[in-house]
């Protein structure tokens, strides 16, 4: 990034603290070939993994166990013209461990959509990148009226 396009690279530490106040975020997968994307809710485990709760049937499951893939957060105020993003991008899989899955249950992500049959999926942290806008700033350094 241009120090003077009005972006501030965020370091894997900042990205997972505003990861973790973000209530959903959008998982994006390959589905037919095709880049797909999905708004889930989620939860950020400890060690930076993403947490998604879903059903054990779903479409969403079969497309993305043991797949690599991105998920991203942001939080954006147009009346200030600022705010972040952040990708997460790594290996998913369904949780299988039964001890892991009884932990979750009390402390994981709720599906907003419940299913009888619900499952965890967990998002790898591989490569973890960010960005803060900073208001009313253009590429050149400008700043701008709001």
């Amino acid at each position: 990034m241009n120090r003077n396009d009005g972006f501030r690279e965020l370091d894997r530490q900042e990205c997972l603290r505003l990861l973790a106040k973000a209530p959903v975020g959008r998982i994006v997968h390959t589905r037919r070939a095709l880049p797909a994307v999905l708004p889930v809710n989620f939860r950020l485990a400890d060690d930076g993994a993403v947490l998604l709760c879903t059903a054990a049937d779903s479409e969403l499951v079969r497309a993305v166990d043991g797949a690599v893939v991105a998920f991203e957060a942001d939080e954006v105020d147009p009346a200030t013209q600022s705010g972040w993003s952040v990708v997460v991008t790594g290996c998913a899989a369904v949780v299988t461990d039964p001890a892991e899955t009884a932990r979750l249950k009390g402390v994981g992500p709720r599906s907003w959509v419940p299913s009888p049959d619900e499952v965890f999926v967990r998002i790898e942290p591989e490569l973890v990148t960010g960005r803060e806008l900073v208001a009313g700033r253009t590429l050149y350094g400008v700043r701008l009226p709001f």
